[in-house]
């Protein structure tokens, strides 16, 4: 001992009068005991343009990355529901442009209008897509060579497992010892299997066992999951290519042909092929509404509408379809919504001479629950100057104590039309495209109506009136059939309807619903592995049964208790018990 001690001192010796160098001569210059000069500083190797690389890759293929761009993809998706989006709602981008001159731009700039196909979205979500695939495939291939191992051998103690428990199987006085404990353990492995373990057979000098585990549904769970999320993607991001949506209106009696110039508007995917829509025809033969009655409880309120139409698909002969809400109709691969309704009175505009210049069924904008309802007429040519006319249908016109007039009812129980007349320039002929529905009368003069010393025209089904300064008149058509009584059918309705072709969704709700079987599987399939160890003792066999939960797992202990049991009894119950 003092030999030892000695040696040691002289070491110590030895390393404080080491040259300045640190060199020791006992030990090698790279030892970990070795000296170091304190202003020695530790430099780390340059990662270089491919390190740099590797490191961006794992980072960006990590699963706690996929799960940081999924919560950015989300919260990216938020603006597209605050704002109306060019792809589904042109018209609203319209308004909202009107509504709100000075922010509209800005948003326009950081693309708030065309969210879904905006860069920024784009590269969150190829981010995502290329994270999620560098996250499944090697996981994937790792999963792949775990199905194909053997169980883990059986730990040699047992008992430090938490679910632990031990037995002693009674043996029949004659009966071999070592016999029963292969016996025990064999019987084990098959309860095992039967369970849907995977099992192998461990045995050693003088100790038998079995080692069994399931749960690698759980992985596989995980995977699918995963896998359907990708799917999702492509099927979201390649679909979306071949889809379509478009806006049309019909009025009674007219037909709507699956033709671009048919549209009111088109937004198409950027691989659909605008001239070979597929052929069908739509005919709107009457618009079904009714009305809770005057008098009663909710009056006015819509209680069902039905667009029944009349379809006919290119080859094929006709037959009905009806469109209600959120009832669409199928046809051709498209889903037909109807979206609105309203009133289209139709007006005829003569010249001096008694000239038809203007014969239309106007579709008028419905502004309240009543159906009090907003048109526009344009009328380029045919007078001597552009005309249009700005006006009110009321389905029941009542005037308001302040002296202006609305309709009360929506159904038709006293229909008043009341037009403005405007003359001028329509700003139609300088190329830049104008809405149907709004009248740009900035450089046009107003004849009737306030501000100026002519009332507004107003007019019931059948009359007719003169426009200011001979211009020639204005007649208000009775479109009711003959013998209707009242005013039904005075005045033709119309429908507003979405046409939407969406490639994506079947491949969508399939990949939708894997993702949430592959989560179910990953949340409630537990991962665990058993052991049944037995040795042959004196008068019996010495059974260990044990098992481990990867993750938690509240009812392992009750599973190795409930595996216990059953062997026991079993072995019992095999009859060889003297």
């Amino acid at each position: 001992m003092s030999r030892f001690r000695s040696d040691a001192t002289d070491a110590a010796d030895a390393l404080d009068t080491a040259p300045a160098d640190g060199a020791e001569p006992l030990r090698p210059a790279d030892h970990a005991d070795a000296p170091v000069a304190r202003s020695a500083e530790i430099t780390q190797p340059a990662l270089g343009f491919t390190g740099w690389l590797r490191w961006a890759w794992r980072q960006l293929t990590s699963m706690r990355t996929a799960l940081v761009l999924l919560l950015l993809l989300a919260i990216a998706a938020i603006p597209g529901s605050l704002v109306p989006q060019r792809s589904a709602d042109p018209n609203g981008v319209t308004q909202y442009f009107q509504d709100n001159p000075d922010l509209a731009p800005i948003l326009d700039g950081f693309s708030m209008f065309d969210v879904y196909a905006s860069p920024w979205f784009s590269a969150i979500y190829l981010l995502l897509f290329v994270s999620l695939i560098g996250c499944v495939i090697p996981r994937t291939k790792h999963h792949w060579k775990a199905l194909r191992a053997r169980p883990p051998r059986t730990p040699a103690r047992l008992s430090r497992l938490d679910a632990h428990r031990e037995a002693t199987l009674d043996i029949a006085d004659d009966a071999d010892a070592a016999d029963e404990a292969e016996r025990a353990v064999a019987l084990a492995a098959d309860q095992l299997r039967r369970s849907g373990y995977r099992v192998e057979r461990y045995d050693t000098a003088g100790v038998r066992s079995v080692s069994a585990e399931r749960g690698y549904l759980r992985e596989t769970g995980n995977l699918v999951f995963h896998t359907a999320l990708i799917g999702v993607l492509v099927a979201v991001g390649v679909g979306g290519g071949f889809t379509y949506t478009g806006q049309t209106v019909i009025i009674e009696g007219r037909t709507f042909v699956n033709t671009l110039l048919d549209y009111t508007s088109f937004n198409p995917g950027r691989f659909v092929d605008e001239e070979a829509l597929e052929p069908y025809a739509l005919t709107l033969d009457s618009f079904d509404v009714t009305y809770q009655p005057s008098g009663e409880q909710g009056a006015g309120q819509a209680g069902d509408f039905a667009a029944n139409l009349t379809t006919q698909h290119a080859g094929e002969d006709a037959a009905t379809g009806v469109v209600r809400v959120n009832h669409p109709l199928q046809m051709g691969g498209d889903r037909i919504y109807l979206m609105g309704n309203g009133y289209a009175p139709t007006l005829t505009v003569r010249d001096a001479d008694g000239e038809v210049v203007f014969s239309e069924s106007v579709p008028f904008l419905p502004q309240d629950t009543n159906m009090t309802s907003l048109g526009v007429v344009k009328i380029p040519d045919g007078l001597d100057e552009q005309m249009g006319l700005v006006g009110f249908f009321y389905p029941t016109q009542v005037q308001l104590a302040s002296g202006a007039f609305a309709s009360w009812y929506p159904a038709l129980t006293n229909p008043v039309v009341s037009l403005d007349v405007y003359v001028g320039d329509l700003g139609i002929d300088d190329g830049v495209p104008r809405s149907v529905y709004t009248l740009d009368t900035s450089e046009m003069d107003k004849l009737t109506g306030r501000d100026t010393d002519v009332d507004s025209i107003e007019l019931a089904p059948g009359e007719t009136a003169e426009l200011p300064g001979g211009r020639g008149s204005v007649t208000f058509e009775n479109d009711a059939p003959a013998g209707a009584s009242g005013y039904e059918g005075s005045v033709k309705r119309y429908v507003s309807l979405s046409i939407h072709r969406d490639a994506a969704a079947t491949w969508v709700l399939v990949f939708a619903v894997l993702a949430t079987a592959g989560l179910l599987a990953a949340l409630f399939v537990p991962r665990r592995r058993m052991w049944v160890k037995a040795r042959a003792g004196d008068g019996g066999v010495s059974v260990e049964y044990a098992g481990l939960a990867r993750g938690e797992d509240p009812t392992l202990d009750a599973a190795v208790e409930q595996l216990a049991q059953r062997h026991g009894a079993a072995f019992e119950a095999s009859g060889t018990r003297a």
